[in-house]
């Protein structure tokens, strides 16, 4: 089931190639756009790429721990009842969420997903921009293979998530009608989650709906312009550096902290943690 996202990969192209060709024909008459640049571009299908060839092995692990945590709960989920896949819904939805928000606010797990907001442009090509350690989402979908859903409809889940997340990356679609806008995750929103700027830091980490944003207070609307990138960019547009630069950086925050309890903490808590004591963190937020 997870090959479901492998296919849409023909259409992610198609829609790319037609975004970036609107880029060049068509002028927006309120808002300055970033657009693509080459080099930036290659950098992101590169790093989809390489995502791809790594889960080719890691997805083996992952379903074999789902399928071993499914044999042992008691609890089984049918997939022929009509209830079953509107809970595998808001239960992926909402496994999304905590995985995203942890992904920020931990810098062992920001480490994987600074990756994806390494990018100073805003378009569907940012959305290929993955990591190349996707191990960090293992624990958060655990829950769903425990309370008996079958590992084949958790993976169907997780790509059409991912599925439908492709399409929000892009400057082209300003708003959707207000109903959309108050229960989807919508291209307004996930660029405000792509943002530099202090207020929209750590906000907006929905993945289909954006309903968790706005009942665990970490919503917020796309008001002024949206800065993409990272508080303190990386400059480069080399995959292994873009892949691993924030591990390098933890490391060395690590070796230089007084003491374990700096130490953990350091892993522990968001990339903008200062150790009392210790020289300025090498990390950056986005």
């Amino acid at each position: 089931m997870a090959e479901v996202l492998y296919y849409a990969f023909p259409f992610f192209v198609l829609l790319l190639a037609l975004e970036w060709l609107s880029f060049r024909h068509v002028e927006d008459e309120h808002v300055e756009l970033v657009g693509y640049d080459v080099v930036d571009t290659r950098t992101s299908i590169t790093m989809g790429v390489g995502n791809v060839i790594i889960n080719v092995g890691w997805k083996l692990v992952v379903v074999l721990v789902y399928t071993a945590l499914y044999e042992l709960t008691p609890l089984r989920i049918s997939p022929s009842d009509w209830w079953a896949w509107v809970l595998l819904f808001f239960a992926d939805d909402l496994a999304y969420y905590w995985f995203h928000r942890v992904s920020h606010e931990s810098r062992v797990f920001w480490a994987s997903h600074v990756v994806h907001h390494s990018s100073q442009h805003y378009n569907l090509s940012t959305a290929l921009r993955q990591t190349w350690v996707p191990m960090t989402y293992f624990p958060f979908w655990l829950p769903l293979a425990l309370m008996g859903f079958p590992p084949w409809m958790i993976l169907l889940a997780q790509s059409w998530s991912l599925i439908y997340q492709f399409w929000i990356h892009t400057e082209r679609v300003r708003r959707l009608p207000r109903w959309a806008e108050a229960v989807l995750n919508t291209p307004s929103h996930h660029r405000v989650h792509h943002g530099s700027n202090e207020q929209y830091l750590d906000k907006n980490y929905g993945g289909i709906l954006i309903i968790w944003d706005r009942l665990f207070g970490t919503y917020e609307p796309e008001g002024e312009r949206v800065r993409y990138g990272l508080t303190k960019n990386i400059e480069t547009h080399n995959p292994v550096q873009v892949a691993f630069h924030e591990y390098i950086a933890l490391w060395h925050d690590i070796r230089r902290a007084p003491g374990w309890r700096a130490r953990f903490g350091l892993m522990y808590h968001g990339p903008g943690w200062q150790p009392e004591g210790a020289p300025p963190v090498e990390s950056s937020q986005g």
